[in-house]
């Protein structure tokens, strides 16, 4: 390809990234360090930093685990149905991550909350309907509605990568004597496990800097770094130079995730070339 014609092609993604990557970054970095890193020092100061650390690491922790494993016995179940059907489940399966956070959260509110569909009928089977719709607004209610969109993420990161595994490995296995249980834990997962990898830190890079879910479903009242970024740049904060250095820590630990994530697949690459 010429240079001139690879230059015309790659433009518009130059100008993209720069608008809105570069140019931001650039501002936050200026905010932060303005004053000569003074602005880190009083986020790492606040009473609320290391809680909420805590807090996003917890939450990063379950809802990754919890999407990833649904989202790998999804992907495999997908992976053996017929490509007319998958193409359909898929598209289905996909549309969660056209939705922003909040209509996310008012969706699972309207479902689970305490007047919501699910949790009346569960009330009506004997349930308490305060209990389960309070559920919701809890961290762990957090992690599950933040999984509604991160399982799509991991079937969709996983999904290429099994409709093109030979599945006749599997057989094989199970010719020899391996349950399939067996042939799964020891032929098929250690192919897949750069990918899976990679699918995990993604959806943990996702929720860890997300907001919008949390903001919406328990306020500020939950501890977690996102929030606590929110707070710095709303009405009641005017903290702006602190608000950039945090916005940059969550981005680093974000960028670290998927650094993580790429070095698990290329690692995995080689080893199966090797």
């Amino acid at each position: 390809m010429k240079r001139a014609t690879f230059a015309v092609l790659a433009a518009p993604a130059a100008l993209a990234g720069m608008l809105f990557f570069a140019l931001p970054l650039g501002a936050l970095i200026i905010d932060a360090f303005g004053e000569g890193g003074g602005a880190f020092a009083r986020v790492l100061s606040l009473p609320t930093f290391w809680p909420s650390l805590g807090g996003s690491a917890v939450l990063t922790l379950v809802a990754a685990s919890v999407s990833t494993l649904v989202g790998l016995a999804v992907a495999v179940h997908l992976a053996s149905m017929p490509e007319r059907r998958r193409t359909l489940l898929s598209f289905v399966i996909a549309l969660p991550l056209t939705f922003s956070g909040l209509i996310v959260a008012y969706g699972f509110i309207l479902a689970w909350g305490r007047a919501g569909f699910f949790t009346q009928l569960l009330a009506m089977a004997g349930a308490d309907a305060a209990i389960v719709g309070g559920a919701l607004f809890t961290p762990a209610g957090l992690a599950f509605a933040s999984s509604y969109y991160l399982i799509p993420r991991v079937v969709m990161a996983l999904l290429p990568v099994l409709v093109n595994f030979d599945r006749t490995q599997l057989v094989a296995a199970e010719s020899l004597g391996a349950t399939r249980a067996q042939a799964f834990r020891q032929v098929l997962l250690p192919q897949i496990a750069g990918p899976l990898a990679g699918a995990a830190c993604l959806v943990a890079a996702v929720v860890f800097g997300a907001y919008g879910t949390a903001l919406a479903l328990v306020g500020t009242q939950l501890r977690i770094l996102p929030l606590q970024l929110y707070s710095l740049v709303s009405e009641t904060g005017s903290d702006f130079p602190a608000a950039a250095a945090l916005a940059l820590l969550i981005t680093a630990a974000c960028s670290a995730m998927m650094a993580v994530g790429e070095a698990f697949g290329s690692r995995h690459e080689r080893h199966l070339a090797a």
